[in-house]
């Protein structure tokens, strides 16, 4: 409908519709917030930040286990909030952003399982699964090669244990960019965790080559937007190639 109206009004509305699909600045925000509470407020503060953005149970979280959690939503969510939907929107435009981010919340919803939910879940976590097989591998390869540009960080190691650990999860995407992100960081994520009381548990992620720390949660945070930036040069280096492909007088196929 704005397209009748002016080609410049499609676009503009477009692009805030488009916008809200990305979630870097939210994703850095909330976890800025358990960044913050660990930094200057008690440790049930930090507990209740972070139980706003994972859906482990927090309370029995040491400060170590809040920052590892923390980290991991950063690491994981780069790709389900940024680096996929980016990669939708490029490949099928605003309705494949749209159908993207209509699968990963239903997935965020109801994706558990528990009796309640068991089957009307499994199908959306598999839906999921298969939505982000593709970007997942390409988030963890955007934070290996993010970390060879950023100081303190090893793009050599992010890769080492990508290759190694990117399996340790039940999920298939999971723990490609939280494998990367581990190496880059020189910690260890991932472990046992409890969900709905109960203890579920799991393999770690990475080589503890120093204990995690608060910081670790900004160092995440640079990690996820330069690689999403990577990832965005990349898209429009392609569109620019396309245009210049099929533009009249242009390269040709």
């Amino acid at each position: 409908l704005c397209g009748r109206v002016s080609p410049w009004l499609r676009l503009a509305v477009e692009s805030v519709m488009c916008w809200q699909i990305l979630a870097a600045k939210s994703l850095q925000g909330e976890s800025m917030k358990v960044y913050a509470a660990l930094k200057t407020a008690t440790l049930p503060d930090a507990q209740k930040a972070v139980s706003m953005i994972v859906g482990r149970d927090t309370e029995r979280l040491t400060a170590e286990g809040v920052t590892r959690a923390a980290v991991e939503t950063v690491a994981e969510n780069a790709s389900d909030g940024v680096i996929a939907p980016l990669l939708f929107l490029f490949f099928f435009g605003p309705v494949g952003g749209f159908f993207y981010k209509a699968v990963n919340t239903m997935d965020s919803m109801v994706g558990y399982k528990n009796e309640k939910y068991l089957y009307f879940g499994r199908a959306a976590a598999k839906l999921d699964d298969l939505v982000n097989y593709i970007p997942a591998r390409l988030t963890g390869l955007a934070f290996a090669a993010a970390a060879c540009l950023i100081p303190g960080m090893s793009g050599k190691n992010a890769f080492k244990i990508w290759r190694r650990d990117r399996r340790n999860h039940k999920s298939p995407n999971s723990a490609q960019s939280e494998s990367a992100c581990a190496g880059a960081l020189g910690v260890q994520l991932a472990g046992d965790a409890w969900y709905f009381g109960e203890l579920y548990h799991k393999p770690t992620i990475g080589d503890a080559l120093r204990p995690i720390e608060p910081e670790d949660i900004p160092r995440a945070n640079r990690l996820m937007y330069v690689a999403s930036v990577l990832t965005l040069a990349v898209c429009a280096a392609a569109v620019a190639l396309i245009c210049c492909m099929f533009a009249p007088g242009g390269m040709g196929l």
